[in-house]
């Protein structure tokens, strides 16, 4: 029970595959008192009936539009509410288009980029900047990225150049918010079978490929990540910062 008597803010729960809810349960079974987020009245529909199913009480759910500041301030004003304080945030929240993703890249539109960077990457900075006024005991932020960032990795386009930004951004905000005792931290997974990267064209050819040649011969779990994520935001990774670890079965390695 590494994180009893921790709160924790958990954005980008869609479904029970969610990286984010694997998380959270990581959290939960560690003691964790957990804040949700949410953007739509579907996704909120899934997240209560996950709650409900998995007998986890939440200390709030609040919804949030990360495109837009408002919203994101009014979301940690209603947090504030419930707690004066919180331990830590899971950012998990990543979009584009889906025409700009099975496509070259030279060929996606101006929108598609600034969409795409918006919601990916500078939500963290956003998120980051209304959650200052309750991380007042210091605290850890954690969010999910991909090796498309520093590999051109095929059928991934624009969200490669996304999470290029969000990696860039998590160096930036460790030493900003380093000061007020803040971690900053990236997970970089292998590739996994949620609902957001079914859309992705040849995925199940580097889920196999992955299997075959990544030194440990295996696909990652969402426990493996979530479990990652857990101790990136509790005491243990206390000397750590600004970095992006990697749970991809070793493959980063590979020439």
């Amino acid at each position: 029970m590494i994180l009893k008597g921790k709160t924790i803010v958990v954005t980008g729960v869609a479904n029970e595959k969610s990286i984010a809810w694997g998380i959270a349960r990581s959290l939960h079974t560690q003691g964790a008192n957990l804040i949700f987020t949410y953007h739509k009245e579907k996704s909120l529909r899934k997240l209560k009936k996950l709650l409900n199913d998995n007998d986890i009480e939440p200390l709030c759910v609040v919804p949030c539009d990360v495109m837009y500041d408002e919203s994101i301030e009014e979301a940690f004003l209603n947090i504030k509410k419930y707690t004066s304080k919180i331990d830590g945030i899971v950012h998990a929240i990543a979009y584009a288009d889906i025409g700009s993703l099975n496509c070259n890249y030279v060929d996606i539109s101006r929108e598609q980029f600034i969409t795409a960077l918006n919601i990916s990457a500078y939500s963290l900075v956003a998120i980051c900047k209304h959650a200052k006024s309750l991380l007042i005991d210091g605290g850890s932020v954690v969010t999910q990225t991909y090796l498309g960032s520093e590999r051109a990795i095929r059928n991934y386009s624009v969200m490669g150049v996304a999470k290029a930004a969000l990696e860039a951004s998590v160096r930036y905000l460790a030493v900003d918010m380093g000061g007020i005792g803040v971690r900053v931290n990236a997970i970089s997974p292998g590739p996994i079978l949620t609902s957001s990267a079914s859309v992705i064209e040849g995925l199940e050819e580097q889920l196999n490929y992955m299997k075959e040649n990544a030194p440990l011969q295996k696909n990652v779990t969402q426990e493996e990540i979530a479990d990652t994520s857990m101790f990136l935001l509790s005491h243990l990774s206390s000397g750590i910062t600004g970095e992006t670890i990697y749970v991809d079965s070793g493959y980063r390695i590979l020439g």
